[in-house]
């Protein structure tokens, strides 16, 4: 709750299930996290529905980079730029209403070329439409797993020099060391924090410690 970023733990899952990630989460709160305010994440199966049942207060906001990227993947290039100008209406409203008005009109004009994109969002829309109530500082800290994929990145940068790990332990006791190493240079706070805490007591006041 000082506004710096950490990591609290790393984890390999061949089967990123529901029950892989409320392990993942069980483990979280066996090790002392008591609740999480807001998670953001980037829709894998299962990882909401282990959400809700660990920490069950949890506001959860999937990330709108990946739904973008996943509503872009088939569309024809000529159409691209005017359709993601359209879906810009959506996720940059300046509220829910607004928004779920700038969808309709976006299914109105594209569900007769790519039905499937406008479905998605409206399926995915209470966990994509969080962000919503909140101001301008939160929904940028929110809106995206940014963070945790600049993270992954570095890490990659380290296994890529060496394909092949003779044991899944040399694996992450390179990881871990390469964690060590990104996280000693996080030494700052996210510099508008004290506004974003004020706006996390608002909305958390019966959550967040004195």
């Amino acid at each position: 709750m000082d506004g710096r970023k950490d990591v609290l733990g790393m984890w390999v899952g061949e089967n990123e299930s529901a029950k892989f990630w409320a392990g993942v989460l069980n483990s979280l709160r066996n090790r002392g996290v008591e609740d999480i305010l807001i998670a953001c994440t980037d829709n894998l199966t299962g990882f909401s529905q282990a959400i809700e049942a660990v920490f069950p207060k949890t506001d959860i906001q999937n990330c709108i980079i990946h739904q973008l990227r996943n509503s872009s993947k088939y569309v024809s290039y000529k159409d691209l730029k005017a359709l993601m100008a359209d879906l810009k209406k959506v996720y940059t409203a300046v509220d829910e209403e607004a928004a779920l008005d700038a969808l309709d009109e976006f299914a109105s004009v594209w569900d007769s070329k790519y039905p499937k994109i406008s479905k998605s969002w409206y399926e995915n829309w209470p966990n994509l439409s969080t962000y919503f109530k909140f101001p301008q500082e939160l929904r940028k800290l929110i809106y995206t797993t940014n963070a945790i994929e600049g993270f992954n990145r570095q890490l990659r940068k380290v296994t890529k020099t060496k394909s092949v790990f003779p044991t899944d332990d040399s694996l992450f006791k390179m990881l871990y060391l390469a964690m060590k190493d990104i996280t000693k240079k996080w030494t700052g706070r996210r510099q508008d924090w004290s506004r974003i805490y004020a706006q996390l007591v608002i909305y958390y006041s019966d959550r967040i410690p004195e």
